[in-house]
């Protein structure tokens, strides 16, 4: 029977520092691979440490639009250097969020700019973190020619009209937690407009644990409570859901 792959958490997060091990030895025979992802350049060097330490951990690197603000041009070429190792699979996630403040909108820019750059120049898909940026999301994206590059729409929380430009586009989309909250409903109309061929499945752990996990800290043995949801808004058995959802996992990130 086909496992589960998660295609996005944080296991680096220091809310996993007392268990790490433990959570790791309970997923064996339900996980297949877990990518872990950078979200700042300290968690990009963690990812590399436990990726070379677990061998179903596989990794992205790359800096979120919240992180950004101190970021060099050193630091990209780190990336970009490190990037070549084996188990790295993506750069990500970056993107754009408007959510709060800062950094300025011309400095998320710049650097989300500056990785799709990188990512073509490594020749590795993309995690696009979008939130409140939609359309600045979709125009950058298209400026750089991104559906060259393929990748992930990580947490998807737009409108099923968007989700459509985006699908035009090539993406995947990351499907986690949220599909299962009572008032997930456009979510829940997003999964039932795409296609299962383009949807994966992730936990952003240690956020977003779906129900009856809501406001735990979430893991990747949460997942089944995700592909209940996927399945039932489909009408297919979970067996289906989990069968395609790793097929896709493998085909974005090129995992043989």
């Amino acid at each position: 029977m086909a496992l589960i792959i998660d295609t996005h958490a944080h296991y680096d997060d220091e809310v996993f520092d007392q268990d790490r091990e433990q959570l790791f030895e309970a997923m064996k025979d339900k996980i297949e691979i877990v990518v872990n992802v950078g979200a700042s350049m300290k968690s990009c060097q963690d990812t590399l440490a436990l990726m070379e330490k677990y061998s179903f951990v596989y990794g992205a690197l790359g800096v979120h639009p919240s992180e950004v603000e101190p970021l060099t041009p050193a630091d990209m070429e780190w990336i970009k250097k490190e990037s070549s190792k084996e188990k790295i699979v993506a750069i990500g996630e970056i993107g754009l969020d408007y959510h709060w403040k800062e950094p300025a909108k011309e400095v998320q820019y710049k650097w989300f700019i500056e990785q799709l750059k990188l990512a073509r120049e490594v020749s590795l898909p993309i995690i696009i973190h979008s939130r409140d940026a939609a359309q600045d999301t979709l125009s950058i994206l298209k400026q750089e020619k991104a559906s060259q590059l393929g990748g992930i729409i990580h947490c998807y929380s737009y409108s099923k009209e968007t989700a459509k430009e985006f699908l035009d586009m090539g993406f995947y989309f990351g499907i986690g937690g949220v599909v299962t909250f009572a008032n997930g409903k456009k979510l829940k109309e997003v999964v039932e407009y795409l296609p299962l061929d383009k949807i994966v499945l992730e936990t952003d752990c240690p956020y977003l644990s779906p129900e009856p996990n809501r406001g735990k800290r979430n893991s990747s043995l949460n997942l089944p409570y995700v592909v209940d949801a996927i399945a039932a808004i489909k009408g297919i058995s979970k067996e289906e859901v989990i069968e395609v959802t790793q097929q896709n996992a493998k085909d974005v990130y090129r995992i043989k």
